[in-house]
Formats: C-alpha cells, structure tokens, sequence
C-alpha cells in the first residue's frame, strides 16, 4: 500500500516516549515494588487489545524484521483462533446468558494465552516495540475506575500509589488512530475504534483492501 503511515508512527512513538517516562519514574520511586525483570513473562500471558495505530505499528515492526514467516504466522494464526473463542463465549454468556459484564471481564482478565511475540526462550521477539499496555504491566494503573496491578508486583493492595490512568492513554491513542483513518481518507470512516489482540494485528494484511479501497461501488461510507 502506497501510504506513509511514518507521520502516526512518530506520534504514537512520542506517545510511548512518554509512558515510558512514567514507568521509569515510578521505577526510582518504588524500585522495590517494581519486578519487572528479563525472564518474566507474566504480561506475556495476559489478554488485551490494541488500537488501530498500536496494530499497524506492531504489524510494521513485525514485517521489517520476519518478513513473511510462515512458521510465526502460523503461531500468531493458532493464537488468534483461540482468543477469538473465548471472546465468543464472552459474548454468548453476556447475551444469552445475562451474565454481568463485569464479572465477564473478570473472568475474561483470568485467562492465561501465550502471547505468539514470546519466543522458546520466553523473550519478546519485538521487545523494543511492544505496545504501551506491555510497556505498563508492572505498574498500578487504572480503568474505568478501576485499580489493577501485577500479581507479583509488591504493590500492596488498598494502599495509595501513583495511578496511570489508561482511559487517557487510550484517548490518545484513539485521536492518533483517528488521525490516520482522516488520512488514509478510508471509505470506513469508523475504523478508528476498532481494537484488536495481538494476534491478529500480526496476521493482518494492512493492504488496500482491508482499508476499503476497492472497486466496489456498494462500500459503505459509515462503516
């Protein structure tokens, strides 16, 4: 696809230059608190999505470095598949069932999917461009309201830190998408808000048929 995505790519990177900021001053404030050390892969069994920039970002990176590997695709493709699954039966229990949201997502937080990025020497293959969610793990932050930590952090539970409150990183990050969909003058004017896992931004093909240039006369303008 003929689009220089570079202009976004520095906005999101100003963006992770940012929380990464953040992540190192709590480090200095609370360095025994903090337990993120090379060899642990908590983060990289936990369920999340990203947002369109994050998505084009890692598939970018993905491809600067592997290329079309089949075998990672492959693994990334079987990782997909098994999200997609549960998201299903998330969805089936909240319309079927009437299960309470939040507890769905409660349980949803629980699950436990290799991350298709962890290598067999359980490091991150695209470590230095992992999203920001990744890039936070290990720090209390806050959604929706909500306090959530790491479990092996020593973060104590009821006591007061300093918060990242990710509904305003993910605000960002939905204004640089929709940046970019303006851009890229899409014919899917709402692309902006879509999320994915990282999965799927890998297996993806940020062509010009996925942003819906085509020759299709009945495309609509407002999906």
């Amino acid at each position: 696809m003929n689009f220089d995505f570079s202009p976004y790519f520095a906005k999101y990177e100003a963006l992770v230059h940012m929380v990464e900021g953040i992540v190192d001053r709590v480090k200095q404030a609370y360095p025994d608190c903090v337990k993120c050390r090379k060899g642990c892969t908590d983060c990289c069994y936990a369920l999340f999505d990203l947002t369109l920039v994050e998505a084009i970002y890692l598939n970018h990176k993905f491809h600067e470095r592997f290329g079309e590997d089949a075998e990672r695709k492959e693994k990334a493709n079987r990782v997909d598949r098994h999200i997609h699954k549960l998201k299903k039966q998330a969805s089936r229990d909240y319309s079927d069932k009437g299960k309470n949201e939040v507890a769905i997502l409660q349980e949803m937080g629980m699950e436990r999917v290799r991350c298709p990025l962890l290598n067999d020497d359980d490091l991150c293959d695209l470590y230095e461009y992992r999203p920001i969610t990744c890039r936070l793990y290990g720090i209390p932050i806050a959604i929706q309201g909500m306090a959530h930590t790491c479990g092996k952090s020593g973060f104590d539970p009821g006591q007061k830190y300093p918060t990242v409150n990710m509904d305003q990183i993910y605000n960002q990050l939905y204004a640089i998408s929709a940046e970019l969909v303006a851009g890229i003058k899409t014919p899917y004017v709402k692309m902006f808000d879509m999320l994915v896992p990282v999965s799927m931004a890998i297996i993806t093909d940020y062509d010009d048929e996925f942003f819906g240039f085509t020759d299709d006369p009945d495309t609509e303008k407002n999906q």
